[in-house]
């Protein structure tokens, strides 16, 4: 009854974790959307919703297709979700954003539930909303192929820089105490792939860093690309606001 206890307590830590971790990202994307960003792109309830229904759906889809990675342990895997969130983000700004990653999730979860007890999905959606967060903030600041790119890489820093001190203080750590698995057997699963990961700062340097960088920059090139093009075809930027941007 004590261990059934202690493990439900743990996981509804957890669970509150992530509600903390999701209200406060929602606040500053709020804030920041209210108080520092110019007003553009304003549509109709309506379609706001459909515009992150959508988008969210469809990352939810390309979450379940993963690439394993030749420098990273298995239960890191590359997948191009942030794709249509970061182009949903673009127009609609950063509370589309934070929106759409947690939607992704959900629709993920609905489709093939969790591996990770929840501890992989919510690293996704805190370090994903630290991406897509900063690129769409300085995007909407000045819509430009300038500050599309910038966005990007700032973007792409962030994650890099927050995914790795959460990985090392939280994820890596709470990941071993919901599974029972000693920190040690998860080093091990980096060490069979880079013998030079024995710890979990080597961990978190050859494998986490490299993995948000390479993530960061397939996902921004591929955005930069596609973003005119969905405008113009799903957007109807026309229709929702006179003004086009110029990316």
């Amino acid at each position: 009854m004590k261990e059934l206890w202690e493990s439900a307590r743990g996981n509804l830590g957890f669970l509150l974790v992530c509600l903390v971790v999701f209200a406060g990202l929602f606040l500053v994307a709020r804030l920041v959307e209210n108080f520092m960003l110019p007003r553009r792109n304003r549509v109709s309830g309506t379609r706001y919703v459909c515009y992150v229904a959508m988008f969210g759906a469809l990352a939810g889809v390309l979450m379940l297709l993963e690439i394993p990675l030749f420098f990273a342990p298995s239960f890191y895997e590359l997948d191009l979700s942030e794709i249509p969130i970061l182009i949903c983000s673009f127009y609609l700004g950063p509370v589309a954003g934070v929106t759409t990653e947690l939607l992704k999730i959900l629709v993920k979860l609905l489709i093939k539930g969790t591996s990770t007890a929840y501890v992989g999905d919510f690293a996704n959606f805190v370090v994903g909303c630290a991406f897509v967060l900063p690129a769409s903030i300085v995007y909407n600041l000045k819509k430009s192929k300038r500050m599309a790119l910038i966005g990007c890489v700032v973007g792409t820093i962030c994650m890099a820089a927050f995914g790795s001190l959460f990985n090392a203080v939280y994820l890596l750590p709470k990941f071993a105490e919901l599974f029972k698995m000693p920190l040690d057997v998860i080093i091990g699963m980096g060490t069979k792939v880079n013998a030079r990961i024995i710890s979990v700062s080597t961990l978190v340097l050859y494998a986490v860093v490299p993995f948000n960088i390479l993530k960061g920059t397939v996902v921004s090139i591929v955005t930069f690309l596609l973003y005119k093009r969905v405008e113009k075809m799903i957007f109807r930027p026309s229709a929702d606001n006179p003004k086009q941007s110029e990316t």
